[in-house]
């Protein structure tokens, strides 16, 4: 039993979106330390805690068990480095094993000989070791191994999981598309079923498909360990396996099952209008072992009348056109489904999951809250609702009552007007460029010093830092003011409002996450990219818009040629110039968080990690080493950094001479440097003046959107002077 109180480092895999949230139930199961990465968790603790996620986890794919991680420098050590391992203290070669080999890169491009090669390498060990050979079977083998490379990087873990843990071992038979099972709890986590359970809350699907919903519910509210059907996982023939402590979690479970049942007494119900799905649903109960807790009918949605239950959640995940029927047949069961909750769920909270936006405003609901997730590769919304009055009605009341511009304060209603005559000024551009996302407003009355930011149908409003000066009183009443004609003049569109309220605080504090609770994201359109920009968590959104000429500019000069993207944030000038057909980018930035927000929008389009790359890296340092050369190179560096992952202080004012010129030193012989900074005093070096051809093109990266603040930013274009001039 000593193996239990021994702590090392697990990994758990979850689709992604769900990295938060999985974070969040493996502290409450016991783990430390634990840090996200893009659809995976690395957590600490004994092996019982590795046991505990494998049997309770709801929302992971796999727990692995890292043995070894190394940098692949040629091909041939990838054999050598997996053979070094001692594979012999895990398994023998009575076992039969898989390999999970995951990522290509130059060394290694296909993952079949990737695969194969590892292969060799265990079976070579095991044979040296014992003479005797283990078999490979990629069905159901005994030990499952996972090997991954990423940016240089291969890590080798034996998969305590088996086969996913998102199959739980209850559903067998499904209608034509299913959700996974991992899936459907995190979306019923984050409508808040826990706590609505807690409270006895009802809980219905009407559209219930195989069930899945309904019955990761009732396995909630009955406190069962999701994988407790399951009668396979990878640690069963692993030599280190603790099978006593194993069979006190399978006890404990079952006990807590039990009682679990006992005890519940929720009013859980499915509803299908294809009695052969419902079927399918019965099946998957019965085996669920609920089939005494939950009731099913057969009943199409136009057939509800109210509610059985005064409270509850109404969840769904009806078909958005991936799956079933085209768009045109699918926007009537999306109006029902909104007319149906209006007339007959008023009270309820309502969840509804889907992979179109566009039918999602057919139910003429407003979401109080929408959650990013995927289901497989395809982007989905969690839309939920609160408050299910439609909003044609809502429209109805608010003209039947008085104008909001009669109750504003004589401050608001002059900021209200300036808002109406910018955006007066701004459609004809707008609908021309077809551009969604665009400053309104930039403090043009400086009484109110904020920056008011247009993203499709919601709204970013960013207070500057008010002058010692101004009494905080009066810049807290100037602010109350600003969100008085945010909202009267917003309130027509479908989105939030976001407000980053600047006070002034000691040290870093005013730069941290502004959000507490779950992050709000969209997907919107520039060009031909799409970009996730997040509104509630962070300063920034992930997108300045400011930089739109200046990513055209990049994307134009960067076609079919090679792009080098420092400082690179959320790589959306990276972005924009794979789509306009540049040959290859990297883009460097030593933040996880922002690289990872990078690989999101180059997975929202679809580029491939083969000729655009991301490294995490610090530039400063990265730039003093030799290396390849670039076409085109994008400088955009901080104002200001003292990052503690920096060995020095960056001060973009001091330091831009040595930046370019090490920049330059990167830069092919005909090749183009644009240089961006948002120093408002900004002045260029006159050594970097002397040495190449430099040219101040501010005026031409201003959109009329941003033509009222020339010192926004200033971007120059650089290349080496002719040897003739």
């Amino acid at each position: 039993m000593c193996s239990a109180v021994v702590s090392q480092a697990w990994l758990a895999t979850c689709p992604k979106g769900l990295e938060q949230l999985l974070a969040q139930e493996l502290q409450a199961l016991g783990a430390e330390s634990t840090r996200e990465t893009v659809a995976a968790v690395h957590f600490d603790g004994p092996l019982e805690l590795a046991y505990r996620a494998c049997l309770w986890s709801r929302l992971a794919n796999r727990v692995l068990m890292p043995l070894h991680q190394f940098s692949l420098d040629e091909a041939d050590q990838l054999y050598q480095e997996c053979n070094d391992i001692p594979w012999e203290s895990h398994f023998s070669a009575n076992e039969t094993i898989a390999i999970d080999f995951i990522g290509t890169s130059r060394l290694v491009d296909n993952t079949m000989y990737g695969s194969q090669r590892v292969k060799d390498a265990v079976v070579d060990r095991i044979r040296r070791e014992e003479g005797e050979r283990p078999n490979v079977d990629t069905k159901e083998p005994d030990i499952r191994i996972q090997v991954r490379q990423h940016k240089g990087q291969v890590s080798v873990s034996l998969d305590l999981s088996g086969e996913s843990l998102h199959r739980r071992g209850y559903r067998s038979g499904q209608g034509s598309a299913p959700i996974k099972e991992n899936l459907a709890a995190a979306l019923l986590l984050r409508a808040g079923w826990p706590e609505m359970m807690a409270k006895g809350a009802a809980l219905l699907d009407p559209m219930c498909g195989s069930a899945t919903l309904i019955i990761e519910g009732a396995m909630m509210a009955a406190d069962i360990a999701p994988a407790l059907l399951r009668e396979r996982y990878g640690f069963s023939a692993w030599k280190q396996h603790d099978q006593a402590l194993w069979q006190t979690l399978i006890d404990e479970a079952e006990q807590r099952k039990q009682v679990g049942l006992d005890r519940l007494e929720l009013d859980i119900r499915g509803y299908d209008a294809n009695p052969r799905v419902l079927e399918f649903a019965t099946l998957n109960i019965e085996k669920a072992g609920l089939d005494e807790h939950i009731r099913l009918a057969h009943k199409p949605i136009d057939q509800f009348g109210r509610a059985t239950a005064e409270y509850g959640l109404l969840i769904t995940n009806p078909p958005y056109g991936e799956r079933l029927g085209d768009l045109e047949g699918l926007r009537p069961i999306y109006a029902k489904l909104g007319a149906v909750l209006q007339k007959n769920f008023q009270g309820w909270k309502a969840g509804i999951f889907t992979g179109n936006l566009e039918l999602g405003r057919e139910t003429d609901l407003t979401p109080s809250k929408q959650y990013k997730l995927f289901n497989g590769t395809i982007p989905c919304k969690l839309l939920m609702f609160e408050d299910l009055t439609s909003r044609s009605a809502k429209i109805e009341e608010r003209l039947s009552t008085p104008a909001p511009e009669q109750t504003l304060t004589e401050g608001a209603t002059m900021l209200r007007n300036r808002f109406v005559k910018n955006q007066r000024k701004l459609n004809g551009w707008l609908k021309a460029k077809k551009i969604s996302c665009y400053r309104l407003y930039d403090a043009d009355i400086p009484e109110y010093a904020v920056a008011v930011d247009i993203y499709g149908e919601s709204v970013h409003v960013q207070e500057y830092a008010a002058p010692n000066t101004i009494d905080d009183k009066v810049a807290r009443e100037r602010f109350a003011e600003v969100k008085q004609a945010v909202k009267s003049f917003a309130k027509d569109l479908r989105g939030h409002v976001h407000y980053k309220e600047r006070r002034r605080q000691k040290g870093d504090s005013q730069y941290e996450r502004f959000n507490e609770g779950p992050s709000e994201t969209l997907a919107v359109q520039e060009g031909q990219g799409q970009f996730e920009v997040n509104l509630s968590d962070y300063l920034d959104t992930g997108l300045f818009l400011d930089h739109r000429p200046v990513r055209r500019l990049v994307a134009e000069l960067a076609q079919g040629k090679s792009l080098l993207n420092l400082f690179c944030y959320t790589a959306t000038v990276s972005v924009q110039a794979a789509l306009s057909g540049a040959a290859r980018t990297l883009s460097i930035d030593m933040s996880n968080t922002y690289l990872d927000w990078a690989q999101r929008n180059y997975d929202l389009n679809q580029l491939s990690a083969k000729n655009h790359h991301l490294l995490r890296a610090d530039c400063l340092k990265w730039l003093e080493g030799d290396g390849e050369l670039f076409d085109v190179i994008f400088l955009d560096p901080p104002t200001f950094s003292n990052s503690k992952k920096m060995d020095t202080v960056l001060d973009v004012q001091r330091d831009h001479g040595d930046l370019i010129r090490n920049a330059m030193a990167r830069l092919a012989p005909e090749g183009v440097l644009i240089f961006s900074n948002n120093f408002r005093k900004f002045k260029m070096d006159e050594l970097v003046m002397r040495q190449f051809s430099a040219d101040n093109i501010t005026a031409q990266t201003l959109d009329p959107d941003f033509e009222r603040n020339p010192r926004i930013h200033s971007v120059w274009k650089i290349t080496r002077r002719s040897s003739f001039g």
